[in-house]
């Protein structure tokens, strides 16, 4: 009978600790085609076609927010990754999220925002919207 228990709780550790991390695992978030030298951190990344992969790996959240509201996102071209950058997660509702589209777009959508000082790639995955911020190439880092 204890041995029973002990199967059972066992059990339940590992489910729980399947749906915990099955929300964020790495995976890929779609390819997207980029038009312009962009700036991923200090890498720039030339115009082409890069796939976007979540790393799974956490960014340290900032006072207030959830340990999970940050992660890597990696930029791959021809099997190599290119750069890393930022991405902001948060759960997309399955309805229209401003001129983003809708939540249960799979392909990765480009924005150019405040006068082109910024570029914006959004996507979906399971649930989450990532938010990726990069800054034009000629754009001189603040």
């Amino acid at each position: 009978m204890k041995r029973n228990g002990i199967i059972a709780l066992t059990l339940a550790g590992l489910l729980a600790a399947a749906a915990a991390f099955a929300h964020h695992a790495p995976g890929s978030l779609g390819t997207v085609r980029i038009a312009e030298p962009l700036m991923a951190g200090d890498t720039m990344l030339q115009p082409g076609t890069y796939e976007l992969r979540d790393t799974g790996e956490h960014l340290s959240p900032l006072p207030g927010q959830s340990p999970d509201a940050a992660t890597w996102v990696e930029f791959v071209a021809g099997g190599k990754v290119i750069a890393r950058e930022g991405a902001e997660m948060m759960e997309a509702p399955n309805q229209t999220v401003g001129t983003s589209g809708r939540a249960s777009a799979s392909r990765p959508h480009i924005e150019h925002l405040k006068d082109n000082e910024f570029v914006r790639i959004s996507t979906y995955r399971d649930g989450s919207r990532y938010l990726i911020y990069l800054r034009p190439a000629a754009q001189p880092k603040e």
